[in-house]
C-alpha cells in the first residue's frame, strides 16, 4: 500500500495504518516528518505582562532629572526681586550676572557649577520616586569660561571668570564658593589661560552664621592661594576689579592679581568693614569711602588704577590683557601689525629737540615724552595716583607690546625717588618679568629722595629693594637718559643689563651727586677757607667758576669720546631707535629667552 493510500485510509476509518517497518517509503516519510519537527519553530508560550505601577515609573530619558537643572538654571538667570537685589540696584551697582554678560562676547559665557547652590524640594504627587525643584538659591559666585574682546584678538579671547553676587548673603560663603574658586584657580593654571576677578564681598570668605550652619567653627584655609601663586609667577594674567566692598578674602583676592582697578562710584576695599573696626579699635562713624575708598587705596599702591565706573573698569582690563600672553612660560606678548595704528616706525618728533630746558632746574611734561615716542593712542598709564616720583605703564612700539618707567622730574621730589616710587618701579619689573615684556625706560633721575622724611620713611631700604629687581629680573632694558643720572639711583637704573642698551640725548648729565650741593661738599674747605680770608663774596665767585668748570667738563659729548656712554641721538629720532630695538627684542632674544623659561633656566617670580 502506498504512503497516499495509507493517509485515505486513515482519514476514512479514524484510525492510522499500521505500516511496514521494511517499507522505504514508509521509512522516508517518518524521517521528514522528525526533520521538519525540529526545523518548524515551537509556538511561543505567552508572556506573563508585567504589572505597571504608574506611580513608581521614571521616565527612560531622564526628563526629570534635566527638568530640575533646568529650572535652577532659570531661576539663577531671572532671579526674583529680593532684599538683596532692591540693595544692589539702589547702590548703582550691576548684577553678576549682568556684569560677565557686559564684559564677554555675546552669549560665550560658559557656567561651571551652574547649578551649585541651595535647593528647596517637594514630593512629586504623581511619583513617589521623585522630586520637584519649589525654590532655588544659586551661589554667590557665578564662575566659568567666556570669550573677550581686546587688542589682539577681537574675534574674542578664552578666559575664566569669577564675579561675586552681593546680592546673596552680601557675597560671604556659601556650600559651593570655596569649591568652585578652588576648581576654577586650578583649572586656570592647567590650561594657562588668563583669570579675571569681578569682586564685591568677601569673595566666599567667612561669615559667623557659617558657624551656626556647620555647627562648629573651622580654622580659616587658603587653599585656593597656592594655584594663585604659581600663576603669578607664570605670567598666566590675573587682573581684578573692585566693584563694591571688597572685604577680607575678597581684597586679598583683588590685591594680588598683575593688574587691579577699583571703580569709583562704587568701589572700597578694607580687612573689615566699619561696624567690626568701631568695635576694635573705636573708630567710629566712618563710611566705606572713609575707612578704604578710591582716595586710601588707589594713592597708597593697594589697587593699581581707578575707573570713573564699573564700564570703564572693564575696559581698563580689556586694555592690559590687550598686551599681555596667556601664560608667559610659554609665550611672548601678543604682536600687532606695524602698521595697526598708523604710526610710521620710522616718524621724526621735532618737539623732543627743545622739550628739556637748557636752563637747569627746570620742569618739563615727561608725559610728553612717552606719548610722543610710542604708537600713537597706545600708551595706557598703570599706578598713575600713587608713586608718582615715578611713571609706569604698557605701550606698543611698531605693533610691539613694551613696558615704559619713568622719572617724574614734575613730582614733589623734583624726580628723586621716594619709597612709593621705588615700590612702584619694582612691582613694573616683576609684571614685565613674568610676561616677557621688553622695557624702555626714560631716565631724568637727581637720585633718592634726601631729607627728614626721607629717612623715616625708608628711602634706602626701598632703594635697595628697587635694585634687588633689577639684578634679579631678566626681561631686557633700554634706557633714554634724557636729563640726568646720579648716585645709585642713577646707576640701579641704568646698570642692570650686559651688555646695555643706551641712549642719551644731548641734554643728558650725570655724575656721583648733581652739582647743586656737590659743589659745596666736594670743596667745602677751600670755598671756607675763602669766605674767611677774602669775603663772602669772594667764594660766592669761586663757587661760580668751579660751577662753570664742572658743567663744561660735564658734557655729554666728552663722555662719549670715552665710551662712557655708548650712543648720543637727535632726540627726534628717538622713536626709530627704539622701534629698531624692539624688534631685535622679539627677535631671537625671545626665542632665547622662551626656551630658557621651559628649561627653567629662568625662573621669574612676581610674588
Amino acid at each position: 500500500m502506498s504512503l497516499a493510500e495509507k493517509r485515505v485510509r486513515e482519514q476514512i476509518d479514524g484510525k492510522p495504518q499500521t505500516s511496514d517497518p521494511n517499507d522505504a517509503s514508509d521509512k522516508a516519510a517518518s524521517r521528514l516528518s522528525q526533520l521538519s519537527s525540529h526545523l518548524k519553530p515551537s509556538s511561543p508560550k505567552p508572556r506573563r505582562e508585567r504589572r505597571s505601577n504608574p506611580k513608581n515609573q521614571l521616565p527612560l530619558d531622564y526628563s526629570d532629572l534635566m527638568s530640575q537643572i533646568t529650572t535652577m538654571k532659570s531661576i539663577a538667570a531671572n532671579p526674583a526681586t529680593s532684599k538683596g537685589h532692591t540693595r544692589q540696584r539702589a547702590s548703582g551697582k550691576l548684577l553678576a550676572r549682568d556684569r560677565i554678560s557686559l564684559f564677554l562676547l555675546a552669549d560665550t559665557f560658559r557656567e561651571v557649577g551652574a547649578v551649585s547652590g541651595t535647593t528647596s524640594w517637594k514630593l512629586s504627587p504623581s511619583n513617589a520616586l521623585s522630586e520637584q525643584v519649589t525654590n532655588f538659591v544659586p551661589s554667590n559666585n557665578p564662575q566659568g569660561f567666556g570669550l573677550v574682546a581686546c587688542a589682539a584678538n577681537k574675534q574674542g579671547r578664552r578666559v575664566y571668570i569669577t564675579a561675586d553676587d552681593f546680592a546673596i548673603r552680601a557675597g560671604h560663603a556659601d556650600g559651593s564658593s570655596h569649591f568652585k574658586t578652588l576648581y576654577g584657580e586650578e583649572t586656570a593654571l592647567k590650561l594657562k589661560i588668563p583669570v579675571v576677578k569681578f569682586v564685591d564681598g568677601s569673595s566666599g570668605g567667612g561669615s559667623v552664621t557659617t558657624i551656626k550652619t556647620q555647627g562648629w567653627s573651622y580654622l580659616p584655609p587658603l587653599t585656593s592661594f597656592p594655584a594663585v601663586m604659581k600663576q603669578l609667577n607664570a605670567g598666566i594674567p590675573n587682573l581684578g576689579a573692585v566693584l563694591g566692598p571688597a572685604i577680607g578674602l575678597g581684597a586679598a583676592r583683588v590685591t594680588s592679581c598683575h593688574f587691579s582697578v577699583m571703580a569709583a562710584d562704587v568701589g572700597s576695599l578694607f580687612n573689615a568693614g566699619p561696624d567690626v573696626v568701631a568695635k576694635a579699635t573705636f573708630e567710629e562713624g566712618l563710611t566705606l569711602q572713609d575707612l578704604g575708598g578710591p582716595e586710601v587705596h588707589c594713592r597708597n599702591g593697594t589697587i593699581d588704577n581707578l575707573a570713573p565706573d564699573e564700564a570703564a573698569a572693564f575696559e581698563q582690563i580689556k586694555s592690559v590683557l590687550g598686551f599681555l600672553p596667556d601664560c608667559g612660560d610659554l609665550q611672548p606678548p601678543p604682536i600687532l601689525a606695524p602698521d595697526w595704528s598708523g604710526d610710521d616706525a620710522g616718524r621724526e618728533t621735532m618737539n623732543l629737540r627743545t622739550i628739556i630746558p637748557r636752563k637747569q632746574g627746570r620742569m618739563y611734561n615727561p608725559y610728553t615724552i612717552i606719548t610722543s615716542t610710542v604708537d600713537a593712542t597706545s600708551w595706557f598709564e598703570i599706578g598713575a595716583l600713587w608713586g608718582t616720583t615715578a611713571i609706569t605703564g604698557l605701550a606698543r612700539l611698531s605693533g610691539h607690546p613694551v613696558g615704559i618707567i619713568s622719572n617724574n622730574c614734575e613730582s614733589s621730589t623734583g624726580g628723586a625717588l621716594d619709597p612709593s616710587g621705588s615700590q612702584k618701579i619694582t612691582r613694573m619689573l616683576k609684571f614685565c618679568d613674568v610676561f616677557n615684556l621688553p622695557i624702555v625706560q626714560f631716565v631724568d633721575i637727581p637720585g633718592y629722595a634726601i631729607g627728614t622724611q626721607a629717612e623715616r620713611t625708608a628711602t634706602m631700604k626701598w632703594g635697595v629693594e628697587l635694585a634687588k629687581a633689577y639684578y634679579t629680573t631678566t626681561v631686557p632694558i633700554f634706557s633714554v637718559v634724557t636729563r640726568r643720572c646720579y648716585g645709585i639711583a642713577g646707576g640701579v637704573m641704568i646698570d642692570s643689563r650686559s651688555p646695555r642698551s643706551l641712549v642719551a640725548w644731548p641734554s643728558g648729565e650725570w655724575g656721583s651727586l648733581p652739582l647743586e650741593g656737590g659743589i659745596s661738599v666736594a670743596h667745602r674747605a677751600e670755598l671756607s677757607a675763602i669766605a674767611k680770608t677774602q669775603g663772602k663774596e669772594a667764594a660766592e665767585t669761586k663757587y661760580k667758576q668751579l660751577d662753570a668748570e664742572y658743567r663744561r667738563l660735564m658734557n655729554p659729548v666728552r663722555a662719549a669720546n670715552a665710551f662712557g656712554v655708548e650712543q648720543i641721538i637727535d632726540p627726534k629720532d628717538t622713536r626709530s631707535v627704539l622701534c629698531e630695538w624692539v624688534k631685535d627684542m622679539y627677535g631671537l632674544v625671545m626665542v632665547e629667552r622662551l626656551e630658557d623659561r621651559k628649561a627653567r633656566r629662568i625662573v621669574p617670580t612676581f610674588t
